[in-house]
């Protein structure tokens, strides 16, 4: 067998980004591989984002725009070196050793991407894109996403609930780790991420490298308490859960994905 040893083009642009994202979509698609359930939602965040910087919503369009596909393309390239076989960071390695399992249900699925993204890969791009002191100046801009996040927050969480009816069931049995398994938070995630972010833009060479390593390691350990929470209570819910939940990857793929593109387009 061939193996495909070309490098990893990063993309240089949002609209390079979203047709990645839509490449492999279409490929889970088509594979019906549960990967492209994170991918659906990313594309879905990177089309916010790019309307709200034609928007004018971000303080500095032109530098957000730089910070997106930096930090898309840490995503990519992940993904880029699992489907060669390769060794992606820790916390991407859990998220992608998951995605080829039934085991978890949709909205595990989600949270390890978002995990892997926003915790390790964001504070490392925001650091890239603004080094040095120049990272206080991204705070507004970088608070801003958070407002896009809120805003799409409702609309996936309907979406996952028109496929997985019974993930509202956690809730009931523990409120931390109902919607956010593992106690899994997008806004605590994001304040993770800009104090790492912060720091990593005042660090190079072999500290930052430590520094970065000792973050994944953070990272992954969250990624394994997502994948598998701690408690009988919990983890017989999800049981429940996952038999009422659709299992057609496919058909998870293409619902998440037709109905968030027609709900962004119809905006």
């Amino acid at each position: 067998m061939l193996v495909d040893t070309s490098p990893f083009i990063p993309a240089t642009s949002i609209d390079e980004v979203i047709a990645r994202l839509d490449a492999i979509i279409d490929r889970a698609i088509l594979e019906r591989d549960r990967l492209g359930f994170f991918a659906v939602l990313y594309r879905t965040v990177t089309v916010a984002v790019k309307d709200g910087i034609a928007a004018g919503r971000f303080e500095d369009g032109p530098r957000m725009e730089r910070l997106d596909v930096t930090f898309a393309n840490r995503y990519l390239q992940a993904f880029d070196e699992h489907r060669r076989g390769g060794t992606p960071t820790g916390s991407w390695r859990v998220a992608f050793a998951v995605g080829s399992s039934r085991r978890a249900v949709i909205m595990q699925h989600l949270l390890l991407g978002m995990n892997a993204h926003i915790n390790l890969d964001l504070a490392i791009a925001a650091s890239d894109v603004c080094p040095g002191e120049a990272i206080a100046g991204l705070e507004r801009d970088f608070n801003e996403i958070n407002s896009v996040l809120t805003e799409l927050e409702t609309e996936v969480e309907r979406e996952v609930c028109s496929l997985s009816p019974w993930i509202a069931r956690l809730d009931h049995i523990d409120p931390d780790a109902g919607r956010v398994i593992a106690n899994f938070s997008i806004d605590r995630a994001r304040a993770c991420s800009w104090q790492a972010a912060q720091r990593l833009a005042l660090l190079s060479g072999e500290a930052r490298e430590t520094a970065i390593a000792g973050i994944d390691a953070d990272v992954s350990l969250l990624a394994r308490l997502i994948a598998r929470p701690i408690g009988v209570l919990i983890n017989l819910n999800l049981v429940l859960v996952r038999l009422r939940e659709t299992w057609d990857a496919r058909k998870v793929i293409t619902v998440l994905s037709g109905k968030m593109r027609l709900r962004r387009a119809a905006r």
